[in-house]
């Protein structure tokens, strides 16, 4: 009890305001980047050493790979799954004790739409309160379930088609789904009801391009999964689009403030999700693009106001990083290195190769160190310690990996391109 005590208290420290998200039970992991959508674990103590052999619980095949992430909610392991060159998308379902599938749930998508090798189908991550998993297929659809995979409510919210495929994932914040739907011709974020899928609001996205490239014939799109935070008693939705930073107000989906700087001369491509805590927004484009740090509040345009700093070139960024005591520790994809950047000036203070792989997956706090999965496996074990790069383990499993593993009640599961792990006791 101490230690969970204990546990909580620094997830607290790292994000001062909460979230206010409805969980399931207190050790689930119910959506993308944990149940407040920060990249920390709120409680527990978990494993720092494993391997594709030893200290796991059970390990199961997958059919296909993905590089959506697990999640973890009421006894139940959920992943996304494809067939049929990505016609058919599936959420499978897995008994957390044993591994044993439990359901599959498997929508048609009418045609074969385009996407990157590095980015198979089945890039989005569910979401569940505990008695419902949501999750999104783009072209196929959003859909909900009930925990034995009863159909609650299907969406068809039209087709996505971008050369890179689909990635973001719905966020559940009390009674509604959210939901950045994109890339695409059209790209929207919206709410809808939990309940039903009614729409609660739908705010466009203005483009400059088709939705795959810019006007100038350039790179575009945004696989931002969206965080929601309070600001001034109110909780706001902030979502990366590809040359701005927005955060809507959850009620009503109007843009309360947008911070602009994130289109690079080359690119306007964004993949990770805002690094949010202590007031402060840390969001990395990709491709080599822009980073910026922004001081959470106001209205209208804050990129004069708000905008604390702006690197206009950096490593290659895909993964997330997470806010710890004002400093985020991120992992890079290409070249591969970890790195702790200052959150308010936005300078690098250190940065170490460590297992030398390219990071996709995002970096998760849990209890008391922080985690990050490479491309061929390893997850790297190191302190969130802001004077050097501390690491503590690095675990092996030799399987291709771009998924953020998820972490709940002393245990975590890792999604490779091949099986799904449970390490841990």
């Amino acid at each position: 009890m101490r230690r969970r005590l204990a546990a909580w208290l620094m997830a607290c420290a790292v994000f001062p305001f909460g979230l206010g998200i409805q969980l399931g039970a207190a050790e689930d992991w119910g959506m993308f980047r944990g149940p407040q959508g920060n990249g920390v674990a709120p409680e527990g103590s978990y494993p720092t050493a494993w391997s594709s052999t030893e200290h796991v619980v059970w390990k199961v095949k997958l059919p296909s790979p993905a590089n959506g992430s697990p999640i973890v909610a009421n006894g139940r392991v959920f992943v996304t799954s494809s067939a049929d060159k990505g016609r058919e998308r599936s959420l499978i379902c897995f008994d957390r004790a044993n591994g044993k599938e439990v359901w599959t749930r498997t929508e048609r998508c009418k045609d074969e739409m385009p996407t990157h090798a590095s980015n198979p189908y089945g890039g989005s991550t569910p979401a569940s309160d505990g008695e419902r998993v949501v999750v999104w297929h783009a072209t196929a659809g959003l859909h909900a379930y009930d925990m034995a995979g009863k159909p609650v409510w299907s969406r068809d919210l039209g087709e996505f088609r971008h050369q890179w495929g689909y990635g973001t994932s719905p966020v559940i914040h009390q009674d509604r789904v959210y939901l950045h739907s994109g890339p695409g011709k059209r790209v929207f974020v919206a709410a809808f009801r939990l309940a039903d899928g009614t729409t609660v609001w739908e705010t466009e996205e203005p483009q400059d391009g088709n939705g795959e490239t810019r006007a100038d014939g350039r790179d575009m799109g945004s696989w931002s999964t969206p965080v929601v935070v309070p600001v001034d008693g109110a909780n706001q939705l902030v979502c990366a689009m590809p040359t701005r930073l927005n955060a809507y107000d959850c009620e009503s989906g109007k843009i309360v403030w947008s911070c602009n700087g994130l289109s690079g001369p080359n690119y306007s491509v964004v993949s990770g999700s805002p690094i949010v805590g202590d007031g402060l927004c840390v969001i990395h484009a990709g491709f080599r693009g822009p980073s910026m740090g922004i001081r959470i509040g106001g209205q209208g345009d804050i990129t004069a106001s708000g905008r604390l700093w702006l690197e206009t070139r950096n490593p290659e960024s895909i993964s997330t990083g997470v806010l710890v005591d004002g400093h985020v520790y991120r992992a890079n994809g290409g070249p591969g290195t970890i790195e702790c950047v200052d959150a308010k000036t936005g300078k690098v203070l250190w940065k170490a190769r460590a297992a030398g792989e390219n990071y996709w997956a995002s970096v998760i706090l849990a209890g008391g160190h922080l985690y990050v999965t490479g491309g061929k496996g390893t997850t790297v074990v190191f302190k969130a310690d802001p004077a050097e790069f501390a690491e503590v383990a690095r675990n092996k499993i030799d399987e291709a990996c771009n998924a953020t593993p998820a972490f709940s009640d002393g245990q975590i599961f890792v999604r490779t391109f091949e099986n799904l792990y449970c390490v841990g006791g």
